[in-house]
């Protein structure tokens, strides 16, 4: 069963509201919903973050298309230091209503649970990686998708400007220690070299 990832953040818009020559919807932050945010994303802070779409489309199919800006802190993975640094990622997203028409009251009531299994066929596999997102209930959460691009853009291992990594493993300064023996070698007693 797939688990769905909830982010705290939700910014719900009804596609019953798309007009014909589309919709701009700007998701702008609260302070109580940014530090919850950098809580679930494990950030110290969020200072900023705001999701600008354009909505296109209709009922049944919606392509939202815009920008995540945030202005963040992470952690430096090699000094632990806190340091500011900024996102900016591109949206493109098609949502499209799931197709279950074809699909008898049991297998609706096990896609809804997230149940249905099928086998993977690998010749679908890069037509599925780009299928749409699914429109549940004529509803998108821009909040959600304002969350998950913001994560996408998240470095795995930030570093703060102007810090190197540099390892020591003491080898270079170390003497070998077969080198006090040969140091030994000249000075055996009964003059044996």
């Amino acid at each position: 069963m797939t688990e769905t990832i909830s982010f705290p953040l939700q910014h719900i818009f009804n596609v019953t509201d798309l007009k014909p020559e589309g919709v701009d919807v700007t998701v702008e932050t609260t302070a109580e919903e940014r530090a919850a945010l950098a809580k679930f994303l494990d950030l110290p802070a969020i200072h900023h973050l705001e999701g600008t779409f354009h909505l296109t489309g209709n009922a049944r199919r919606v392509t939202v298309r815009g920008e995540v800006r945030a202005a963040i802190v992470q952690t430096c993975t090699v000094s632990l230091d806190p340091f500011d640094t900024s996102i900016h990622e591109d949206v493109e997203v098609v949502f499209e209503e799931p197709a279950v028409d074809a699909l008898d009251a049991n297998a609706k009531a096990a896609l809804a649970r997230g149940a249905l299994d099928k086998p993977i066929d690998l010749k679908d596999l890069e037509t599925e990686l780009d299928a749409p997102d699914d429109l549940i209930d004529g509803k998108i959460d821009l909040g959600s998708l304002t969350a998950e691009f913001l994560a996408l853009g998240l470095d795995p291992y930030p570093r703060k400007p102007g810090v190197e990594f540099s390892f020591d493993d003491g080898s270079a300064e170390r003497e070998s220690p077969f080198a006090a023996l040969s140091g030994l070698k000249g000075s055996a007693p009964g003059g044996a070299n």
